[in-house]
């Protein structure tokens, strides 16, 4: 079982310092990743179905990784997730890339259509065509990142006679995708190295399973792709029973959430240490 610290850009982990030691416990305690959120502007007040206050802080999820990456040296770097369709795929492409290389080929681009329509309005993004907009955009992003000469031609996204490097050090770039609906076990099981889970239980784990499982009878999954790596955070205390539990649902990774205290992330990262020891 993998381990991964969600949320180092947001809480006690947004402050400069706090971030960079969870980052380098997490990384002595062996975990494999540490994980960015992302909500660019929350609602005013708070409305459901917004998961924060619009006073609580999130950094930037990628320059909080380029801080985590220049205070570690081998724990990966993931979004956890980039709300794709709030964003221009050819500056992302970018930022990836230039991330990419500045780590030393450690990122992991996590992935998802998004749910909060006031944060789409405000930045002017196409809230109703989410899922089609994401599809778009990710197949752009490979454009750029590994084709010769890049080339795209969609609805929502053109370009051709172009080019940018740096390139990506990995390619390919690690892909995982993010949600809970049959649109996202598609795009999982069609697109993308992996799959996430966000505050689940085992038996919602195991119901996202199936359904990834039934994604793979109606759409075919590229062999290059490997085998899909399910990624969860678990909802509730993480325990030894807790931790079995969902590596009999099939999880690969628990990526831990910590309590928004200042000593959230230490306690958060040895209880993970600990559920896990006897797998």
């Amino acid at each position: 079982m993998k381990l991964g610290l969600v949320h180092i850009n947001m809480g006690s982990m947004s402050q400069p310092d706090a971030l960079v030691a969870a980052t380098r416990a997490a990384e002595s305690a062996g975990f494999d990743s540490v994980w960015a959120g992302e909500h660019v502007v929350l609602p005013d007040p708070q409305v459901p179905p917004s998961p924060m206050s619009p006073q609580d802080p999130a950094l930037d999820s990628l320059f909080a990784l380029a801080w985590a990456a220049a205070h570690s040296t081998t724990i990966r770097l993931a979004t956890g997730i980039v709300i794709l369709p709030q964003r221009n795929p050819v500056v992302l492409a970018k930022e990836v890339a230039t991330l990419d290389v500045l780590s030393g080929g450690r990122v992991m681009l996590g992935v998802g259509a998004g749910y909060l329509e006031p944060e789409f309005r405000a930045l002017g993004a196409n809230f109703a065509e989410r899922g089609a907009v994401t599809d778009e955009y990710l197949e752009a992003l490979q454009a750029l990142w590994y084709d010769e000469h890049p080339e795209y031609h969609g609805r929502f996204v053109d370009f051709a006679g172009i080019d940018a490097h740096p390139r990506p050090l990995q390619q390919p770039i690690p892909l995982v995708v993010a949600g809970h609906s049959p649109p996202a076990y598609r795009r999982a099981v069609a697109r993308a190295h992996g799959w996430y889970g966000y505050w689940l239980t085992p038996d919602e784990v195991a119901a996202s399973v199936a359904g990834l499982r039934g994604a793979a009878d109606q759409v075919e999954r590229p062999a290059g792709l490997g085998t899909l790596e399910i990624s969860v955070t678990p909802r509730g205390r993480l325990t030894p029973a807790l931790a079995t539990a969902f590596a009999e649902a099939g999880v690969d990774r628990l990526v831990a959430l910590a309590s928004p205290t200042p000593d959230g992330p230490m306690r958060a990262i040895e209880a993970a240490v600990a559920a896990i020891a006897d797998l």
